[in-house]
């Protein structure tokens, strides 16, 4: 009788959908599973989920990816997840319910808690001890409102009653039937709680946001034996052998092992993440330091730049003004834009991320004519992440005063649009390596939990295989750069809420 074929399950818990992706052993996309979720808008600038919602969408994904594929479930090795960083759960310990929804990492609800916490001198230490800076972005002050905001939370927490997670420590909750409490060091680090230096969660930091220790989950490498999902799950009992946040996941995924390596994803978000190697590189630039990956007990580091909306501004396009009906049409739309107009749009429907950090200023549309319409306000749309994008090499390479760059690695959903590829080369005046696989924060996830197994081989052989698909060249005038990039510059000015 042949041996049956075996393969690894991913399970990709992003900001709009959860997707199950199973990989072979050679790193192919054998079937995709998706579901949507709804996104909660319950006051201006917050931002939540419902964590059952999300438990139900991620499971239906799987289940869908194994129906497609025909796979036996005992025909998976391994479980990797990788997760939407920061956005905050806390449940109950005995019956395993949320207390409140999600609060997501876009979420700007405790601007004023982090203003009141800067005012009073308290950035430096967060700064030092975690690469963070003091912003809603994180989990620390989600944790402490979700605390003080739910009735009887506060004394259930301190009665060791809560549990807090990042949504892979949820999942990893739910999916070994409450047998798992853990979380990795790439989701630990975005918490501002964790002490990126010493490896462990910070007392000090507990203090000065209120949160007991006891909610705190166990935090292991990324590529480490959890435990295993219940065998009620997907029939069959599998080991989960890899979290990884989907940043990191992408870096992994996109094989950026070495240090000065470059990948910017564009999902929801845009992140750029820098490799700096196994010492961390304080930013004067206004990035964060955090965490690469932890595998084998060693730590590598990156900088990191987060532009808060980049595909959800052309959800914005499709949902809010129905200038088109699937995401793949805002490039044929800007193709038709007037090139004369120089249109802005500041993207800071939750703010602005770095290097700005600016979580009170709104979205703003500077340049408009009467001739103005839908192609070149959608052209505007995406060339707003080539901008950022841009403003975040600039502070990388302040920051690492090393040089020019050598290249970036792209991917997520927006990295398919040719038109807007060739936008971030003109811009940023450096080539732009869009890989064969587009999949690369699944496949990080998928690679860690299969190497950690013995199913997949060492980071330099994966490196190895990766595949450029499409490199994109700067093609624009510098002229045309220097005129494009002032014009930004200028909108950015006129939208922040200090001026």
């Amino acid at each position: 009788m042949a041996k049956k074929s075996t393969y690894v399950l991913s399970i990709d818990q992003g900001t709009t959908s959860s997707r199950g992706v199973i990989f072979d052993k050679n790193y192919e996309i054998v079937s995709i599973g998706q579901k949507e979720f709804t996104q909660f808008f319950p006051d201006s600038g917050w931002v939540e989920h419902d964590p059952e919602e999300i438990w139900m969408s991620t499971l239906e994904s799987c289940h869908s990816a194994l129906k497609e594929s025909k796979i036996d479930p005992s025909q998976i090795r391994a479980v990797g997840i990788t997760n939407q960083r920061e956005t905050t759960v806390v449940w109950d310990k005995d019956t395993g319910k949320p207390i409140y929804n999600a609060i997501v990492w876009q979420d700007r609800r405790t601007s004023d808690q982090c203003q009141n916490l800067k005012d009073l001198g308290h950035e430096s230490l967060v700064n030092e001890k975690t690469g963070l800076l003091l912003d809603p972005y994180f989990c620390a002050t989600k944790i402490a409102w979700i605390l003080d905001n739910v009735s009887g939370a506060r004394q259930k927490a301190n009665e060791g009653q809560l549990l807090f997670g990042t949504i892979d420590c949820f999942l990893m909750w739910r999916l070994s039937n409450q047998q798992i409490h853990s979380t990795d060091a790439t989701n630990a680090c975005r918490t501002m709680l964790y002490n990126i230096h010493d490896g462990c969660w910070d007392e000090d930091l507990l203090k000065l946001f209120n949160i007991p220790s006891s909610m705190l989950p166990k935090v292991c490498d990324n590529a480490a034996d959890f435990g295993k999902v219940d065998e009620s799950i997907f029939g069959s009992e599998i080991p989960i052998t890899a979290s990884i946040g989907d940043q990191p996941s992408a870096l992994v995924g996109q094989a950026c092992f070495q240090p000065g390596m470059v990948k910017s994803t564009y999902g929801t978000g845009c992140f750029v993440l820098i490799n700096t190697g196994y010492q961390p590189v304080k930013s004067n630039n206004k990035l964060l330091t955090t965490l690469a990956f932890q595998v084998n007990g060693k730590t590598c580091y990156a900088l990191e730049g987060s532009i808060f909306v980049a595909g959800a501004a052309v959800q914005w396009l499709r949902d809010g003004l129905k200038f088109i009906e699937s995401a793949q049409e805002s490039e044929s739309l800007a193709m038709q834009a007037d090139d004369s107009q120089d249109v802005y749009l500041v993207p800071a429907f939750v703010g602005l991320g770095a290097p700005y950090w600016d979580p009170d200023c709104r979205g703003a549309l500077f340049g408009m004519t009467r001739n103005t319409g839908p192609a070149e306000i959608t052209k505007a749309t995406l060339e707003s992440v080539c901008y950022q994008t841009s403003d975040l090499l600039s502070a990388i390479a302040k920051d690492l005063g090393e040089g020019k760059l050598s290249a970036i690695r792209v991917d997520g959903g927006m990295a398919a649009s040719n038109w807007t590829m060739q936008m971030l080369s003109d811009l940023v005046e450096l080539p732009v390596d869009r890989p064969k696989n587009l999949e690369t924060t699944a496949l990080g996830a998928a690679y860690l939990a299969g190497m950690q197994i013995g199913f997949y081989p060492s980071m330099s052989d994966f490196s190895d295989s990766w595949q450029s698909d499409s490199q994109f060249n700067s093609k624009m005038t510098s002229d045309s750069r220097e005129r494009k990039l002032a014009g930004w510059k200028d909108a950015v000015k006129r939208t922040l809420s200090n001026n």
